[in-house]
């Protein structure tokens, strides 16, 4: 029972080490060139290293790779956030230039009839 508890926890990380590369690089896929190079290249070093102790059997290199990703990573994760919100916020001026011209609304209050 020991031994596949083991294995299970083994797998479970190596799961969580393989998503996190896949939505580290698709990360850096969107963000393109708004990331910075050495920035860019920290964070693919950190995944080649994750990505070579995942083909061990090193519980806690493959810990600590991870981590070590996930840290890197977090900045990125920034980025995209105030990216986001930058567009958001351009989204929503121009919607609120158009808010004063929109003269097909009727508000009327209703009754539902059975």
């Amino acid at each position: 029972a020991d031994e596949d508890r083991k294995a299970r926890e083994l797998v479970d990380t190596r799961n969580q080490g393989e998503a996190l590369i896949h939505s580290v690089n698709k990360s850096l896929e969107e963000l393109g060139d708004k990331v910075e190079e050495s920035e860019k290249q920290g964070i693919q070093s950190a995944v080649s290293d994750l990505e070579e102790v995942l083909k061990g059997d090193d519980l806690e290199s493959i810990k600590s790779k991870t981590e070590a990703l996930t840290q890197v990573s977090h900045k990125l994760a920034e980025q995209m956030y105030s990216q986001a919100q930058a567009e958001q916020g351009e989204a929503s001026d121009s919607n609120d230039s158009d808010n004063g011209s929109d003269d097909d609304v009727v508000d009327a209050e209703f009754e539902e009839v059975d």
